[in-house]
């Protein structure tokens, strides 16, 4: 018999979906029989239920996280050349939505701390043709709201947020998705709020940006067959609306537990700071909802951060890397920046490490984990 200990999965999806699995089944079954698919009645009662959660009026469903950023920009009014100001540590997506837009994303570093946007860097960043600041609410930490509304305040900018890994996040009196102008959600499975699929949305309290948004997304037609907009095709359908709508309503428990079990990391991590292993900072208490809980494997460390994860692998302990590659260093990007321009995000890239994350994760998960990491440093 093996004595190998048993494997802590990265997510477990199981632990969510079990225990309401036959309210979801017949949430679709429901879908399937009144053959109720595109923009239907579930998409509209989520729509007006998420947005009501994160503190604001509209929201509107699209495909995917991605075309809530690209349909949102442009809902937003942002034109061809504008500049929009963007953290250099994010997930592609976030280049991507703006590119699409056919806006210029204008990188500028992180905080070494929190990995959230430093907006002291952002400063130097502003021209005349800034338009917007995309603020990315990374790991489910938001980045401070009072700082953010001074910063768009002073040089007069849209706030349009990237909250696709902040689901009911909070801080300073704010939900994620509550600040600015507006803000992209993405409903992807691994998320806090996942569907079985694809799935974004803009929410916004602009019922015009709203109104266009729907115009955006459905072909550019604001009614049949007239189409007054350029669009696309990027709704969120019927079936995976009906799923997160069942799901959303657990949704806080969800976040609470995941609070729970980043502070009790938190807890056995504290010794081990001396010796290199530092979390990801919370600067928010508990409006931090841990889409990711995320550790640097510093220079003090004795091993480097490839070397631990592949000892945890070895244990039968999952992890990610989120992200390995800054976005203006990857090969369809590099006209964003050079090697160097961004130190902060470049050296978090090499350093950081994602640890089994999800509700249901037990303490005694935890504690492995934990203590695999401390064997991996004194071996």
């Amino acid at each position: 018999m093996s004595n190998r200990p048993p494997k802590v999965p990265f997510v477990n999806f199981s632990l969510q979906h079990h225990p309401i699995q036959s309210q979801i089944a017949e949430a679709i079954i429901k879908i399937i029989q009144e053959g109720d698919f595109i923009l239907g009645q579930a998409l509209a009662e989520f729509e007006t239920a998420f947005a009501a959660a994160s503190g604001v009026k509209y929201g509107v469903g699209v495909a995917c996280g991605t075309d809530a950023i690209a349909l949102g920009l442009q809902a937003c009014g942002i034109n061809p050349g504008d500049e929009i100001i963007i953290p250099a540590n994010t997930f592609i997506a976030t280049i991507i939505g703006v590119i699409q837009a056919k806006a210029i994303p204008i990188l500028v570093d992180c905080d070494p701390e929190t990995a959230l946007i430093d907006l002291t860097a952002a400063e130097t960043a502003v021209t005349s043709k800034t338009k917007a600041i995309i603020p990315v609410h990374l790991y489910g930490q938001m980045v401070s709201p009072g700082q953010l509304l001074d910063f768009a305040k002073r040089h007069d900018l849209i706030i349009f947020e990237d909250a696709a890994q902040a689901h009911l996040a909070h801080r300073e009196g704010y939900r994620a998705g509550s600040i600015g102008k507006a803000a992209a959600f993405s409903f992807y499975p691994s998320k806090n709020l996942g569907s079985f699929g694809d799935g974004g949305m803009l929410i916004t309290n602009d019922a015009q940006l709203a109104d266009k948004m729907r115009t955006l997304r459905n072909y550019g037609a604001p009614s049949k067959y007239l189409h007054t907009e350029i669009g696309t095709n990027s709704r969120l359908d019927n079936l995976q609306a009906a799923v997160l709508n069942v799901k959303l309503p657990y949704l806080k428990k969800w976040n609470r537990d995941r609070t729970a079990a980043a502070q009790y990391y938190d807890t056995l991590l504290e010794p081990l700071k001396h010796k290199g292993i530092v979390p990801i900072a919370n600067h928010s208490s508990s409006g931090h909802i841990y889409h990711l809980y995320v550790i640097q494997i510093t220079e003090k460390s004795s091993i480097d951060r490839n070397t631990l994860q592949e000892k945890l692998a070895q244990d039968g302990i999952q992890t990610g890397i989120h992200y390995p590659l800054p976005c203006h260093l990857q090969p369809a990007y590099q006209n964003l920046g050079n090697r160097g321009d961004f130190p902060h995000a470049e050296t978090l890239c090499q350093q950081i490490l994602s640890l089994p994350m999800y509700p249901g994760l037990s303490n005694t998960q935890i504690e492995q984990v934990v203590r695999a990491i401390e064997l991996s440093l004194n071996c």
